[in-house]
This record gives C-alpha cells, sequence and structure tokens, in this order.
C-alpha cells in the first residue's frame, strides 16, 4: 500500500449495500473512476458505480474482472469471506487485508485481539460444543449468546438467564460456535471511527454517543454529551492501539460500553465505515468515506473537523408501514421544511421491517438546537428512540 493511486484510476469495492454507494460516490467527487462486485443486479453501490460486477464474492471469473479493472480494492461489509480478499491482495493493493478482516469477522478471535492490547472487554467463553454450554462457569450468567460468525444489528444472539437457557438458546442458534458475553449493568454506548495508512499516519472523528433498538442503531450523538472527556481519549487511544496490532490500513470503527461504574469496555469492531459515522457527511470536513478512499488510494490523512453538531437518525423500513401492511412514502417534504435536515435513502427498491433504508442527519450551530430539530423529525415520522 506503499503506491499513490491518483484521480483517475479505478478504485475496487467488495460489497454493493449503501456502505459501498457511500464509497463509490465519494471516490467519484474525488475524480476517481469505481467498480463494486456484487451478486445482486439492483445493489445500491452497483448502480451508481462505473461497473457493476455482477457475481458471487468466491467466484473465480468475477474476482479477476475485479481485478482486471480496478488498481486497488477495499470491502463494505465484514462478511466478504476473508479467502477472496487473500486472492485479491495477492494481485492488487486490497485495504483493509485479508487478516485484519478475518480477525473481525469472528467474535472469539475479535475478544482475543482486545486482550492482546489490553483493551478491556466483557468476561466471556467459547462455545462449540453442549459440553462446553453444560461446564460454562456460573459467573458469566446470566448473559448473552453470540454466533461467532455472521452476527449484525442484533441478528445471531440470544440472553441466557442460567446453565438449562443457555443449553436451549446454543440449539436455538443452531449449534455452532458462540461467545457467551457476561451481561454487564451497561450505561451508555458509543463509538469511535479511526483511519490508519500504511504510513502508520492515525487520524479519528470525535467520539459517537449512541442508542440502539431491538440491537440496531437507531440515533448517534456528535459531540456526545454525556461521556466525559477523560472516557472519550480512552476510547480513541484504544481504537489507535488496535488498528496499529493489526496492522490495518483503511477506516476501523470500535463499539465501546460505558458501564455504570464509568469503565469502559469494547464491544466489537468493523472493518469498514459504520452507522455511526454517516453524519461526518454533512457535519464534517471529511467523510468516513472521504478517509477510506484516501487510505485506499495512498493519498495523505488530514485529522477531519466537524464543523456542525449533529443528530444521525436511521431510517428503518418500518416508517413506510406506519398506517398499516400497505407501503407509503414518508412525509420528507415535511421534515426537508425543517432547518438543517439532510436526508439520504440508499437506492433500495422495496421497504421493509427493520431494513436499512437511509438516514437522516441533522445539523446545527449547536447540540442543542440539533436535537431540537431532531426531535421534531422523530415526532413527524414516527421515529423511536426522541
Amino acid at each position: 500500500m506503499s503506491g499513490r493511486l491518483l484521480p483517475g484510476a479505478t478504485l475496487g469495492v467488495m460489497g454493493g449495500g449503501q456502505l459501498g454507494r457511500m464509497f463509490v460516490q465519494s471516490a467519484q467527487a474525488m475524480g476517481y473512476f469505481t467498480a463494486v462486485l456484487d451478486p445482486d443486479p439492483t445493489s445500491p453501490a452497483g448502480m451508481v458505480a462505473h461497473y457493476h460486477v455482477q457475481a458471487d464474492y468466491l467466484d473465480e471469473q468475477g474476482l479477476a474482472q475485479l481485478m482486471q479493472r480496478c488498481a486497488a480494492i477495499t470491502t463494505e461489509f465484514e462478511n466478504v469471506p476473508a479467502s477472496a480478499l487473500v486472492t485479491l491482495g495477492a494481485h492488487r493493493p486490497t485495504a483493509p487485508g485479508a487478516d485484519a478482516v478475518e480477525i473481525c469477522q469472528d467474535r472469539a478471535l475479535e475478544k482475543a485481539q482486545f486482550r492482546r492490547c489490553e483493551v478491556p472487554c466483557a468476561p466471556h467463553a467459547l462455545i462449540e460444543t453442549l459440553a462446553q454450554a453444560e461446564a460454562v462457569s456460573p459467573e458469566l450468567l446470566p448473559g448473552i449468546l453470540k454466533t461467532a460468525r455472521l452476527g449484525y444489528d442484533g441478528k445471531g444472539q440470544v440472553g441466557a438467564a442460567d446453565l438449562a437457557g443457555l443449553q436451549a438458546a446454543w440449539l436455538a442458534l443452531g449449534s455452532v460456535p458462540c461467545v457467551l458475553e457476561k451481561r454487564l449493568p451497561l450505561h451508555r454506548e458509543l463509538s469511535v471511527i479511526i483511519a490508519r495508512d500504511a504510513l502508520d499516519d492515525v487520524v479519528h472523528f470525535p467520539v459517537q454517543q449512541n442508542l440502539h433498538i431491538d440491537g440496531i442503531l437507531s440515533v448517534t450523538q456528535v459531540p456526545a454529551p454525556d461521556v466525559p472527556a477523560e472516557t472519550q481519549r480512552q476510547a480513541i487511544d484504544a481504537a489507535g492501539r488496535i488498528a496499529r496490532s493489526m496492522g490495518y490500513v483503511g477506516v476501523l470503527c470500535v463499539e465501546f460500553f460505558v458501564l455504570d461504574d464509568g469503565s469502559l469496555v469494547a464491544n466489537e469492531m468493523a472493518p469498514r465505515p459504520h452507522n455511526s459515522g454517516h453524519y461526518s457527511i454533512d457535519a464534517c470536513d471529511l467523510s468516513q468515506f472521504d478517509l477510506q478512499v484516501r487510505t485506499l488510494a495512498g493519498l495523505p490523512l488530514v485529522a477531519p473537523r466537524q464543523h456542525s453538531a449533529a443528530v444521525m437518525l436511521n431510517l428503518l423500513g418500518d416508517l413506510w408501514f406506519t398506517s398499516g401492511d400497505v407501503a407509503r412514502t414518508p412525509d420528507w417534504a415535511g421534515v426537508l421544511a425543517l432547518p438543517g435536515v439532510h436526508l439520504h435513502l440508499y437506492g433500495k427498491a422495496n421497504a421493509r421491517k427493520g431494513r436499512k433504508m437511509g438516514h437522516l442527519t441533522v445539523t446545527a450551530a449547536d447540540a442543542s438546537q440539533a436535537m431540537a430539530v431532531a426531535r421534531q423529525v422523530a415526532q413527524r415520522l414516527g421515529l423511536p428512540g426522541l
């Protein structure tokens, strides 16, 4: 990743979802050509890229076509098979690399990485067999059983109050490898997004305060109104140590919990831009996708500056069904009449309950103004969390 790719080169992305779409839009604004590999013919990123390679992530011909078109390749979600990134990385600069993505794909490897960096995380145990579920330490209960792989947005998680509940939860999750995490007294959720390049330059966005509902991010506030400055410093420092320990190149998000006693524990990480960083498109002079382009192309990293207070609201498909089972377009005109409202829809043809259809960012001169308008938006659309 030591070479520098200037505008006019073609940058590729594995995955055609909304994160890929926003990466493509940022790269195109800087003058790059773009290519997306995704099997869905109507993928959000594929519809706006210069080239759409419609193929499975492990399809040899598809990977070859992506490499032929692209000078460097990134990924937009952590569940792209690491073996595909190994293939790509053997022929093209790839950021992040397969090794780092593989760690982020597996909760057990992720927890081990946290420990190596001396970043606290929840007490936990790997559960791969029924015998391990039966023999787990009672100190880990009550807990949350999570599939080691492929879980996201609250999926692949079941609560377990006792040993009998743990065994039932493991069977309910398909008897696949899981990680049992002790349930902790959570006070606050936050995340840190950093970017690191091949020269070990690291920059970060302000700490983001998050609210999840049913395991899906609902609201992000920046600056984080209820997180002490020292806690924010610890989170930023921990995220940087984690990135360096993996030799990470690209944009990385680390999610943290603040416990009732004020201590900080790492929850999980994502080897890509993150839902909680979408506000940066409208509230910062560089977005998380701008930094993704820069790290991939070997361009200089500059610390992003937040110029407006922001509240980001996730827009799920539920909004289209507030009046029953027939989908209806939400009142976009009503919310766009409010000051500082920025609407981002992802180009998904069909709304479904629980599906991320877009986000909306409110910017203002200060946090109180941004929150006041965000509450008006939430009231008009019927959004939860505010």
